[in-house]
């Protein structure tokens, strides 16, 4: 059995005052918010102390992944990350989504928090439940917890510790602690950590390195015991970075040759995107110019001819990129958090907790990781050069010149400026640029918020079978700002001239389209705010010396309301406005297509309440055994969808999800504690799991439901006191378990030959036309039909002598996609409303077979396939054997794990898996005498593996890439420490 339950140690705090002996040491936990033996516990947890988590060389919460079974991490897209455990993870997208795992610091909820950015550093020690904690820990804990726990200021003595480390990439990474005792009842501590390195990867464009290190933490606390039943502790800790960390490690693609979808569909490729399937491209196009009735000489291309990336290189290694814009990350964070423990007597304890968390997160990176050729633009560029100068006429010279003096100031062959991401909205045409000789996207992901909450929790210690636990909780999160911008030159270009135009057609004072590059405004003016309570308890009854019930309730209460809105070339701005939003043409600008009139802003309330709980039967057969079964309800809040540019329609909300679990597991220990073993099994019934895609540019999320079940096994094996070996093993089976129907991005003909995909060339979006009887000649001809009526112009009938669409597009007919591009349909470029309207007229395209245009794609059942991010197998082992050398031990150690493969996406095609990794640590360790002081070699990813742990799929208008992101490359150094 232990051979095969491979895996990681799991230490924690020891209540033995001496590791003097064989057998595995005692381990102290809280996960039922009382001091218990880890082995007494009936829940699925691991725990590691600060030496755990050295030895094992986990250094952050993404290592923790490396130790834990049925557990991964990954960052995700928009500088979040997902913290899955047994396959439920942060699945959702957007400001109003909750975390599936709680995460905690000394028992009080974090939101979204940036400790995953950061390093640890003198933890008490770190414990992971598995499994729904609805009670106890509260809200949205359908996944588990993840509690970090701070070490505390010591009343008993001065002490101190430091060590640095320096390693490859110039890393150097320094960490310490002092306490100092201030009489007998009041002592302080201090801590801190910094770490800075080079970067990781390799920019081809300049030859630098970016993705480094530049972060520190520090962490004040105090202690103070004016009793013997009064405890008060406050601690205070910050986080700081600022550096060129990669929010997205790498984009890989499937070049399609058409433009139709950007990338394929059957391997994540090594190509770019083709440009002509992006919204910039597209609306800068000649095609695009034409059915606006504008001059084509302006256009910067054609949606038919060489991509701008057609000659980038895009390596295989994840860690070289082509990038003409640096990327910048910085975030910082605030806790504080005070804690008064009183005994009530000698049966009461009450435990009281405020906490104060403040995030700021701000990161800008090249939107497609490529270098455009700005070739095709010349002719365009030339045509906006001469206007600006005069050269076509003093009537388009006015309206011109302002956007060729912010888009090209020393003309056609001179450097191409770019808005800045900025709050006024003006960008490049209200002086907000960033300038160079390439045209340049970028995007830029930003968040500041705040939260506080007070929990109170009562326990007794009666001396009879009964004992309970009373608490409640009190919480505000309020985000004052969530911004997600796409920028780029051709977003620019096409807001200034074709404003230009619009402006001079209405007889307008000269203007630009605001805002000139995408804004999803997620929480504008303390836009978004959620208050939350929960009254909680639990009842142990011990029936006898070895058989215990617990019973648990809890009642979550959640209301949110947001103020939010979508932005890009949405309205007329006239030269010299501060701020968009007092154009005087605002007033044609609608956020909010779901009220009569138009609305500024989009405005939605929502509120949840429910019951969770969970009732658990523990036999304690031995000292040594124990069983236990569980029956847990978790739930987390449902919340309201991001405000959509006005093209396909999507629920405005999204539903909570619940989850049944029920759990078996035993925790065992045998010869006198050589061997300790832990075994689990589960079985999940998931309702309205919560699912995010990108549709129109913003993350919009799903309800599904999911059955999940799975084992897990830990074990640590000491049957000497040199020798330890830690091993774990997990096995995990996921699938979606209702009809549900959606559209897959990569594929919106669904796979059928009787379908074409439709690329809208008035919003760069994709839309799909079906035949209602399987005629694929049919559906082609009625595709090619309505190009050809496009191409005529389409008259208005309101307004003779006047165009809906302007002749001269020139759209071609269907084409097929490439052979091993995993498509089946064709594709064309076409104008989705107009298909609609021919369709209608032509009674469903009966003359063509029938045919259906579906504006959001061809949907597939996801019945049966398997959750993202939910690898079905892990196992990982660790050994290490500490010889005595004289006075000193010389410790070497092993670490290997193995993560099968995963899907990372709900589609689960070939293109969306994630590949297995095996990662393999060592290091060696020479302890002085009563190790008061060390020297440390280490190496991690020895084999340097490029492992991926999860990736993102763009929308239709950026090409369908995929961004991966992935765990470190190999790491490498030497280490020493000191502590009294």
């Amino acid at each position: 059995m232990c051979a095969a339950a491979v895996a990681t140690p799991s230490f924690a705090q020891n209540a033995q005052s001496a590791d003097t002996g064989p057998g595995v040491q005692e381990i102290i936990v809280t996960a039922q918010r009382q001091s218990q033996r880890l082995q007494s516990v009936p829940i699925a947890i691991s725990a590691f102390t600060k030496d755990g988590l050295d030895k094992q060389q986990i250094r952050n919460p993404s290592d923790l992944q490396l130790s834990l079974p049925n557990i991964t991490f990954t960052k995700t897209n928009f500088t979040s990350s997902s913290f899955t455990i047994r396959g439920i993870g942060d699945l959702c997208t957007g400001v109003t989504c909750d975390s599936a795992t709680a995460i905690h610091i000394n028992d009080a909820p974090l939101f979204a928090s940036r400790l995953f950015e950061g390093e640890f550093y003198d933890l008490q020690q770190v414990e992971v439940l598995r499994g729904p904690q609805g009670t106890l820990f509260g809200r949205n804990a359908t996944s588990g917890v993840v509690n970090f726990r701070t070490a505390k200021a010591d009343l008993n003595g001065f002490s101190a510790s430091g060590d640095a480390e320096y390693g490859n990439y110039n890393s150097v990474r320094v960490r310490g602690m002092v306490n100092v005792p201030l009489g007998d009842t009041l002592a302080v501590r201090a801590a801190g950590f910094y770490l800075k390195r080079d970067g990781y990867t390799k920019n081809l464009f300049d030859n630098s390195k970016i993705d480094d290190r530049d972060m520190y933490g520090l962490r004040g606390s105090l202690t103070w015991q004016p009793s013997s039943s009064t405890t008060i502790e406050l601690m205070g800790q910050y986080f700081h970075e600022k550096d060129s960390r990669m929010r997205i490690q790498k984009q890989y693609c499937q070049e399609d040759p058409t433009g139709i979808l950007g990338c394929l569909n059957t391997t994540r490729g090594t190509s770019t995107t083709n440009s002509n399937a992006l919204l910039a491209n597209i609306l800068t196009s000649k095609e695009f110019f034409a059915i606006r009735g504008l001059p084509t000489a302006f256009a910067l291309g054609s949606i038919y001819g060489p991509s701008v990336y057609g000659n980038v290189v895009n390596p295989a290694d994840p860690r070289v990129v082509n990038t003409d814009f640096r990327p910048t990350y910085a975030t910082s964070e605030t806790v504080l958090q005070g804690v008064w423990r009183q005994d009530i007597g000698e049966k009461f304890n009450l435990r009281v907790t405020g906490n104060y968390q403040r995030t700021k997160v701000d990161s800008q990176q090249d939107y497609n990781l490529a270098v455009s050729d700005r070739t095709s633009y010349a002719a365009g560029l030339g045509a906006l050069g001469a206007a600006g100068a005069g050269l076509l006429g003093p009537g388009l010279q006015a309206y011109l010149k302002p956007a060729a003096s912010a888009l090209i100031p020393q003309g056609p062959a001179g450097p191409l400026c770019t808005s800045l991401s900025e709050p006024s909205g003006t960008g490049i045409f209200g002086g907000h640029s960033t300038c160079a000789s390439t045209p340049l996207d970028f995007d830029r992901s930003n968040q500041t918020q705040s939260s506080w909450t007070a929990e109170g929790v009562l326990t007794t210690k009666f001396d009879g079978p009964f004992n309970f636990l009373l608490g409640g909780i009190y919480g505000q999160f309020k985000v004052s700002e969530n911004s997600y911008y796409v920028n780029s030159f051709g977003l620019d270009y096409f807001n200034g001239v074709v404003g230009a135009f619009s402006a001079l057609g209405a007889g307008l004072p000269p203007a630009y389209l605001g805002t000139p590059f995408y804004r999803n405004n997620g929480a504008m003016n303390d836009g978004y705010k959620l208050t939350t309570f929960g009254i909680f308890g639990e009842a142990y009854w011990k029936m006898n010396d070895r058989l215990k019930l617990t019973v648990g309730l809890r009642y979550n209460n959640d209301k949110k309301s947001i103020t939010a809105r979508t932005t890009l070339a949405s309205f007329l701005v006239p030269y010299g406005t501060a701020d968009v939003f007092d154009s005087p043409y605002v007033g044609s600008y609608d956020a909010d297509p779901g009220l009569a009139g138009n609305q500024l802003v989009q405005q939605r309330q929502s509120k949840f309440g429910e019951w969770t709980g969970r009732a658990v039967l523990d036999f304690q057969v031995t000292p040594d055994n124990l069983l236990y079964a569980s029956y847990s309800r978790g739930y987390k809040s449902g919340g309201i969808n991001p405000p959509l540019s006005p093209i396909f329609a999507v629920p405005e909300n999204f539903n909570p999800e619940f989850v049944n679990a029920f759990e078996i597991g035993s925790k065992n220990s045998f010869g006198n504690g050589a061997l300790q073993l832990n075994l689990t099994g589960f079985y999940y019934k998931y309702k309205g799991l919560q699912l995010s895609r990108i549709v129109a540019r913003t993350s919009v999320n799903d309800n599904v439901d999911a059955t999940i079940y799975g084992v897990e096994a830990e074990a640590i094996v000491r049957p000497v006191r040199e020798l330890t070996i830690n091993m774990n093993f997990s096995y995990l089976h996921t699938e979606v378990s209702q009809d549900k129907f959606l559209s897959n991005p990569r594929d919106f003909g669904a796979g059928r030959k009787d379908a074409v995909i439709i690329k809208d060339i008035t919003n760069a979006a994709n839309c799909a036309v079906a035949s209602t009887s399987g005629n694929v000649a049919g559906v082609n001809a009625f595709v090619n039909t309505a190009n050809q009526l496009i191409n005529a112009g389409i008259p208005d009938p309101a307004n003779p002598g006047k165009f809906l669409v302007s002749p001269g597009a020139n759209l071609q007919g269907t084409t097929s996609f490439p052979a091993g591009g995993g498509i089946a349909s064709t594709g064309a470029y076409s104008i989705c409303s107009v298909l609609q309207s021919v369709a209608a007229a032509t009674g469903g395209g009966a003359p063509f077979g029938g045919v259906t245009v579906e504006a959001s794609g061809l949907p597939v059942n996801i019945r049966g396939n398997k959750l993202p991010n939910a690898p079905s197998l892990k196992f990982a082992a660790g050994v290490q054997y500490a010889a005595p050398v004289g006075a000193l031990t010389l410790t070497p150690r092993v670490d290997l794990t193995f993560n099968g493969a995963s899907d990372g996406t709900i589609f689960n095609g070939v293109i969306d898996r994630v590949p297995a990794f095996t990662q393999l640590n060592a290091q060696l360790q020479l302890d002085g005498p009563d190790k008061k002081w060390f020297i440390r070699g280490f190496i991690q990813n020895i084999t340097d593996n490029n492992s991926v742990t999860g990736l993102y799929v763009t929308d239709q208008s950026s090409g369908n890439f995929t961004n991966v992101f992935t765990l470190e490359p190999r790491r490498y150094g030497i280490a020493a420490g000191f502590k009294f």
